[in-house]
Order: structure tokens, then sequence, then C-alpha cells
């Protein structure tokens, strides 16, 4: 190798390095980048209803979206963090008695099947464990303490208030001029493969948008699901385990079975039939969810296989964080789409052509 392809190998070093100690700054990025194509889409379905500068649909979208959370602070924030309480309250109960029920339940199959008396500590075993169960009051206590935390942690940023901050500024200065920074990027991409690019950033920008349409439709979906369930059901706190039924579903495979666990332990609190009941009305749930909501709403989304989902949700968490788990899935929607048209389409396809004339 000459000077000019080690100087070349040591500068793809140095980018490397300084991508990867610069890794929860990018994730920050692409989250504000998310957040303008949210705006941007929202922007794109108003100009489409009635026509009118893009400045105006803009400032009205945001407008809209503003008004929207402060309507939902000011009505839905309120009695959801009240239940919410309740239910972290209710959480300790509902373990110990699953617990207890349990311990019951195999006590009287071992009295069964080897005789009474055969396991003399299993009840002493629950009860030592029943102590390790913190109260209510306690893990509300642990919750919110977390909770101070986690806004907390100090960062390349900052704390997490100058995070968000950050997020913001990005999706507003994206969503105000997404084509110049659209052709920013072109920018430092080789002329002859420009064009290719901007169609791949098109395409990119679709996934994500659909993306983003589905999750929110399919997330009103079940939330209004497990609302009507739980009220038939007769399970108390139905706002709280509705709104988190809904939030949650936004992480695949995590949210829905975290979701499942509050209602289940209210349930269970009346009768034991009533979790039951919960566990199977959810997975009947989640079931129309994934076979039936979700893909008749997105039909232009990128297809990503569960197990490709779960190993995505693995190794962005490993990389960033908890702010790698909430956008795994825009992450992996993003890489598919540029590994298809760029490695598979652009590289092995041209590859195998070439093979063949040769």
């Amino acid at each position: 190798m000459n000077l000019a392809r080690w100087l070349s190998l040591a500068a793809l070093i140095a980018a490397g390095v300084l991508i990867w100690s610069l890794r929860h700054v990018l994730v920050l990025m692409f989250t504000g980048i998310v957040l303008a194509m949210a705006l941007c889409t929202l922007v794109g379905q108003l100009q489409a209803l009635r026509p009118m500068p893009r400045t105006i649909a803009l400032l009205s979208c945001i407008g809209g979206v503003i008004g929207g959370l402060a309507i939902a602070s000011a009505v839905v924030v309120p009695p959801f963090v009240k239940e919410f309480a309740v239910l972290l309250e209710q959480l300790p109960e509902a373990a110990r008695i699953l617990i207890s029920s349990t311990l019951s339940s195999l006590d009287r199959v071992s009295d069964a099947i080897y005789g009474v008396d055969t396991l003399p500590d299993l009840q002493e075993l629950g009860r030592s464990e029943l102590r390790l169960i913190p109260d209510g009051s306690s893990l509300l206590s642990g919750v919110g303490t977390g909770l101070v935390s986690l806004v907390g942690v100090a960062g390349n940023l900052g704390n997490g208030l100058l995070r968000v901050l950050f997020v913001l500024a990005i999706g507003l200065m994206v969503s105000i001029q997404p084509q110049a920074y659209r052709d920013v990027s072109i920018q430092l991409v080789p002329s002859f493969y420009r064009r290719r690019a901007r169609r791949i950033l098109t395409l990119c920008g679709e996934a994500l948008s659909s993306w983003m349409v589905g999750v929110l439709i399919s997330s009103l979906a079940v939330a209004m699901l497990c609302g009507i369930a739980l009220s038939l059901l007769g399970v108390k706190l139905v706002l709280a385990n509705a709104l988190l039924a809904g939030l949650l579903n936004v992480i695949p495979n995590v949210g829905p079975t975290i979701s499942t666990v509050f209602p289940m332990a209210v349930a269970i609190l009346d009768a034991p039939w009533k979790a039951v009941a919960v566990l199977g009305a959810y997975v009947l749930i989640q079931n129309l969810e994934s076979y039936l909501i979700t893909p008749s709403v997105m039909h232009h989304q990128v297809k990503l296989l569960p197990g490709l989902t779960l190993m995505a949700q693995f190794i962005f968490t490993l990389l960033f964080g908890p702010l790698g788990l909430l956008m795994a899935l825009p992450l992996a929607v993003v890489i598919q789409v540029l590994v298809r048209e760029i490695l598979i389409h652009d590289v092995l396809d041209h590859w195998k052509r070439t093979r063949l004339q040769t």
C-alpha cells in the first residue's frame, strides 16, 4: 500500500472512532429527524386536504400539536397520574396474592402426590418471599426517584431537559426547510450517485411516514380496545391501563408484555378469573393489532420480521440506552431501506449481472 492508501485507511478509522464516540448525539439527531418527519407528514396531509402555503400549514400543525398536548395535559393527565399512583400501590398486594396462590396450589399438588407434610417448609418459604416485596408507598417512591434520576442523567449534551430541547430544535429546523437539509446531505455523496441517493432518501422518508401514521392509528386502536375490554370485565383503573397499553404499543414485543402486567395486577385483587380473562383479552387484542389493524393501515411500510425487530431492540438498547429501545423500530426501518436499496440493488445485484456477463 502506498502513502495515499494508508492515509485513507487512517482517515476511515478516525471517522469510525469519531462516529462511535458521538453515537449518543447521533441518536438524538435521528430522534429530531423522526420528529421532523412527523411534522412534515402532518403538513402534507393538511395541504392535501386544503391547499395552502407550506409556512401556514406548518404553523397550523405546530399550533394543533401544542393545543392537543395542552388539552391532554389538562383533561387526561391528572386522572391518569392519580390512577397510575393507585395502580403502583396495588402491585405489591397483587404480587403477594399471586405468590400465595401459586405456593398453595403447589402445596396441594405435592400433598396429593407425595402425601401430607412432605414439603413442610413451602409455606415458610412463601412467607419469606412475601416479606421481600416492598409495600405500595415504597414502590411509588422508588418509581418517582427512578424517573427523576432518569430525567436528570447527565451526558454529552447535559441533563435531560437540554436533550429534549436539542431534539425539539433539530425537529423544528429540519421541518422548516426539509429540502435544504436533504440537498446538503446529498452533496456529501459522490456526484455519479446523487440522483440515486435522492431517491433512497425519499424512500426512507416514505417508510418513516408510513410507520408513524401506522403506529399512531394502531396505538389509538389498542387503547380503545383495551379500555372497552377492561370496562366489560369490570376491572378498575380503566383509563390508566388503557393509556398505558396505547403508549407502550409504540415499543414492539416489550411494550405489550409490560402493559399486560398492570391490569392483571388490578384484576387479581378482585377475582383470579378476571386476571386470566384480562390476559386472554390482551392476547386477542395484540393479535388483532398485529394481523388486522397494522397491515390495513401500513400498506407501504417496510415489512420487518418479528425476529429482526427483537434483535434491533436488543442491539440498539445496548448501543444507545433507553432511547435506543424507543427508536429501535424507526432505525430498523431506515436501515432496512438502506440495505435493500444500496447493498442489495446497487451492489449485489450489479455484481451478479457483471459476473453473468463475463
